[in-house]
């Protein structure tokens, strides 16, 4: 389940179509978009290959969760306000399977302040700098440092979760055990692009992964995407949709290096 994606001012039913998307191009076998009502239209044509079901404010996420059967729930990319702190930590407190947490559901969390994850070995954050710097704040950091590895092994150790601290080499960290991604390009630093890499992740935690190996392949098959993008297209046309258009070739890619 996709939660994601909103409507007003700042329409941002994109950024559903998007995860959504990426999710199936990473193997998910089905995706269920929970968004605005009024978003459901567009969301149904930018990724016609995924459900759709309407999220009302203050909604049992968790409820909708283990209603549509859902293995994982990605939150975050687009809702705006669609979904406060509180349904996001009272989310890590019930739902038993997977969770990816991105954008808006990073910010809800921050204002929370300290927090628990039931399960943390199953959830997955994946913060740009400025989300990691809130979330720090939040649990009484007033200096995160620019240390990108020590911070996220430092957030990872003390939550508990996997931390995808993105950015140029994204940081994959969980308690025990850290990566540096060494896949992408600058063409990739364009809206989008984190809700496509928070749908490959969720696809593939779906795929009975552990969350920090989903984590890691899902970072770097979308720098690798990224990659044959730049390749094609030239850094600077690169869009977060042709990332979803590349992710095949870099599947195929990575299908042919286990290979040989």
């Amino acid at each position: 389940m996709v939660v994601a994606g909103s409507m007003g001012e700042r329409a941002m039913a994109g950024a559903a179509g998007l995860c959504a998307n990426g999710a199936l191009r990473a193997g998910a076998g089905l995706v269920c978009v929970a968004t605005q009502r009024e978003a459901l239209p567009i969301v149904a044509v930018l990724a016609p290959c995924a459900t759709g079901m309407a999220l009302d404010f203050g909604a049992d996420i968790n409820a909708l969760a283990v209603g549509f059967g859902a293995d994982v729930v990605a939150v975050g990319p687009g809702l705006g306000d669609r979904v406060t702190g509180a349904q996001v930590t009272d989310l890590l407190g019930r739902f038993s399977g997977k969770v990816v947490l991105d954008a808006d559901a990073l910010n809800g969390l921050a204002q929370q302040g300290r927090w628990n994850a039931r399960w943390p070995h199953n959830v997955v954050l994946t913060p740009h700098p400025g989300e990691m710097k809130r979330l720090c704040a939040g649990w009484g950091w007033d200096d995160p440092g620019a240390d990108r590895r020590k911070l996220a092994c430092r957030f990872a150790g003390e939550t508990g979760v996997v931390v995808v601290l993105k950015g140029a080499r994204s940081v994959v960290a969980d308690p025990d055990r850290v990566y540096v991604n060494q896949t992408g390009n600058s063409g990739m630093a364009t809206g989008g692009a984190g809700d496509v890499l928070t749908g490959i992740i969720a696809a593939l935690m779906g795929q009975k992964m552990s969350a920090f190996d989903a984590a890691v392949l899902g970072t770097h098959l979308h720098g690798l995407a990224g990659d044959f993008a730049a390749e094609e297209l030239g850094r600077m046309s690169v869009t977060a949709a042709d990332l979803v258009d590349f992710l095949p070739e870099a599947l195929c890619d990575l299908a042919e290096r286990d290979a040989s």
